[in-house]
């Protein structure tokens, strides 16, 4: 059987992009590997409708509403390659399945490689975070640490003073010059340039000279990359962003390669599931075009 689209992730993104889709009453294929990039977070903030629900329900309850409709076909899998061309593409799942469609979607969301901090990792969106709209009101206000990782950094770190007394940690990753630190004092941010040794507790940073430092939340940025290589393998181009690498699209979220899209963190930023969301609907109106209209 050929699939009009075959959607590869099936988290908020791929989901809103096949359900404009499956409304054209299209057929549609969505694989998903079942890793969510905010499966780490209890509560999801900033999406309207769904401020403070658990992102897991948000994902549940909109699997369940795209299963309503008839022409989708739904595999809980990893797809591991795509190959072939504009109308006859052809996606191999890691059980090799193959299936066949006439457009690709990469939904697949974005890796997180945090700074090489003991203790950092798991505490990824529980007490750090990257992103200060979907996360910096619940601290209340209370100090804020802000981890240092490149340049990005000190942007994250004047920002953050609209939600609590921050501390900018340099941690040797970047070196503020006179009129940053000048810049950066005048919104009330502290710098702190000694080296960290690790995190633990709650949001606690311990320092290589043994200072124990407690914050309410840590911010950092993390480098990105697409989650999955299937849609680099097959010859779609990347770009840089400040954050990492991402697809390369044009605006109507079609990629390098004729035929096949992408949307989501994979192929935008900055990144939110609100966001996610939008790219996703404007992705799958894209695609439906597309098959209307293959020439244009």
């Amino acid at each position: 059987m050929q699939h009009d689209v075959i959607v590869i992730g099936g988290s908020y993104a791929g989901m809103a992009a096949a359900l404009q889709l499956l409304r054209a009453r299209r057929s549609v294929l969505v694989i998903d590997a079942g890793e969510r990039r905010n499966r780490f977070a209890a509560h999801s903030h900033g999406f309207l409708g769904q401020d403070g629900a658990d992102p897991a329900a948000i994902a549940a309850s909109a699997r369940r509403q795209i299963e309503t409709y008839k022409t989708l076909r739904w595999i809980d899998g990893v797809a591991d390659a795509a190959s072939g061309c504009k109308d006859d593409f052809t996606v191999t799942t890691r059980d090799g399945a193959q299936h066949r469609g006439r457009r690709l979607l990469f939904a697949t969301g974005v890796s997180d490689r945090l700074p090489a901090i003991e203790g950092l990792q798991p505490r990824w969106g529980v007490s750090v975070f990257l992103c200060p709209y979907c996360h910096g009101y619940e601290l209340d206000q209370g100090r804020i640490a802000v981890i240092a990782t490149g340049p990005m950094s000190l942007h994250q770190a004047q920002l953050l003073p609209e939600w609590g007394e921050v501390t900018l940690f340099t941690n040797a990753a970047v070196a503020p010059d006179a009129a940053a630190r000048a810049d950066l004092t005048a919104r009330g941010v502290t710098i702190e340039d000694s080296p960290i040794a690790r995190v633990d507790g709650h949001a606690d940073i311990v320092l290589s000279d043994g200072r124990r430092l407690a914050f309410a939340g840590i911010f950092t940025t993390s480098h990105n990359a697409p989650a999955s290589p299937v849609a680099e393998s097959l010859g779609c181009a990347l770009s840089e962003t400040p954050f990492g690498t991402q697809i390369a699209t044009d605006e109507a979220k079609q990629t390098s390669v004729p035929g096949a899209f992408a949307c989501g963190d994979a192929a935008r930023v900055p990144h939110s599931l609100s966001l996610a969301v939008a790219d996703g609907a404007w992705a799958g109106a894209s695609l439906h075009r597309s098959l209307v209209w293959p020439d244009a």
